[in-house]
C-alpha cells in the first residue's frame, strides 16, 4: 500500500472511526512571538492509555527535522506514512495556524487527547507542548501552551 493511501486510510481511521458521526470542528493555534524560523507542530490523537491513534497535521514539510517532534516521534517510530500527504508550511512566530476537520462523535467525551508537539530550529525540542482532553466541556476554551504556542482552542 502506498504512503498516501496509508496516510488516507489512518486519517479516516482518526476522523470517522466506527463509522461513526462526525462533527465539524475548527483547530486554531496561536504562535507566541519567540525569535527565530518557523516551528513545526504536529497535532496528533492517544486513547485513554496514552496509546497513540493517529495523526492529524503536521506543520513542517522537511521530514528530516520530525526527530524533534519529540512525543510524536517515539509514538511513531519516525513513520513518514503517518504525515505522508497532511502536511504544510511552518508556522512563524506571532503567526495563527486554523485547520478544520471532520472528526468523528466517538473521539469526543470518550478519553482521547490531543496532543502538539513543536520545534524550532536552534530552539527547543517540546513534546507535549499542548495536550488537551477531547471533551465537550473543553470544547472553546483557549489551553496555553508551554513555550512556543500562545494558545491553542478546538470548538
Amino acid at each position: 500500500m502506498n504512503s498516501l493511501l496509508k496516510a488516507l486510510v489512518l486519517t479516516t481511521a482518526i476522523v470517522f472511526p466506527g463509522a461513526a458521526m462526525a462533527k465539524s470542528v475548527t483547530l486554531t493555534t496561536e504562535m507566541k512571538n519567540y525569535r527565530g524560523p518557523g516551528a513545526y507542530l504536529v497535532m496528533y490523537v492517544t486513547d485513554a492509555n496514552g496509546t497513540y491513534q493517529g495523526t492529524l497535521w503536521m506543520a513542517g514539510s522537511k521530514s528530516k527535522y520530525y526527530k524533534h517532534l519529540p512525543g510524536w516521534f517515539r509514538a511513531t517510530g519516525g513513520d513518514l506514512a503517518q504525515v505522508s500527504g497532511i502536511t504544510g508550511a511552518s508556522v512563524g512566530a506571532g503567526r495563527s495556524l486554523q485547520l478544520s476537520f471532520d472528526l468523528s462523535d466517538a473521539l469526543f467525551d470518550a478519553g482521547y487527547n490531543l496532543h502538539i508537539d513543536s520545534s524550532v530550529e536552534d530552539g527547543r525540542d517540546i513534546a507535549n507542548e499542548i495536550v488537551v482532553p477531547l471533551t465537550s466541556a473543553n470544547a472553546g476554551n483557549p489551553v496555553s501552551g508551554r513555550r512556543y504556542v500562545e494558545s491553542f482552542i478546538f470548538q
